[in-house]
């Protein structure tokens, strides 16, 4: 029979399998944004964010088996899902952005930024989705160190991020008039006009 703590690292590992495949995707979306005519912008930022997310994946392993966290349902079901709709967000700003998703952040000058899909509710959605994921998956086994100092780190690396992210987007497009008024993280639950267009590395 299958331990708790084999179960969570088997979930660990399916989580940064997933991540790996999506940077596969990422370099080739990236290719094909800059054979387009796309900039990049940034740099720094990805390396900082591709660390906490490596000190997530590690840490809530190590905290889980050295310190031997318990697994206390009551907690990992509703962690699980938390961690769930952070996929879901996740993946929907993936679909509404299609080839023009990217880790980085890749303008596409004068290219329309979207207003629909998950868009018509938040500016960063896929922000939002890694900042649940980030909270819940290392509850799930107890792991409640690692998710406190990884969401206090990962804030920092994100509003920085942003900060590149919107000030790329508003050199590139009609973003500030399309997006400005929209939350950046958290919906208020009334939904904007429907539109149209992608916006690039969101």
């Amino acid at each position: 029979m299958v331990s708790s703590q084999g179960a969570f690292t088997a979930l660990v590992a399916a989580v940064a399998v997933q991540r790996l495949v999506e940077l596969a995707w990422s370099r080739r979306q990236e290719r094909r944004l800059l054979l387009a005519g796309g900039r990049v912008h940034g740099g720094a930022d990805l390396a900082v964010l591709a660390a906490v997310h490596t000190g997530w994946l590690a840490g809530m392993l190590l905290e889980v088996q050295a310190l031997q966290r318990p697994f206390l349902p009551a907690v990992a079901i509703p962690a699980l899902a938390v961690f769930a709709l952070g996929q879901t967000l996740r993946y929907a700003a993936m679909r509404a952005l299609g080839w023009r998703w990217c880790v980085k952040v890749v303008t596409l000058p004068g290219a329309p930024p979207v207003t629909g899909g998950v868009y018509r509710w938040l500016r960063h959605p896929n922000y939002a989705g890694v900042v649940l994921e980030m909270a819940a998956l290392p509850l799930v086994h107890g792991a409640w160190l690692t998710a406190l100092v990884a969401s206090a780190v990962h804030g920092v690396a994100i509003a920085w991020r942003i900060r590149i992210e919107e000030r790329a987007l508003a050199g590139a497009g009609d973003y500030v008039r399309a997006l400005g008024g929209r939350p950046r993280l958290w919906p208020r639950w009334r939904p904007a006009a429907r539109g149209g267009g992608a916006a690039p590395a969101a």
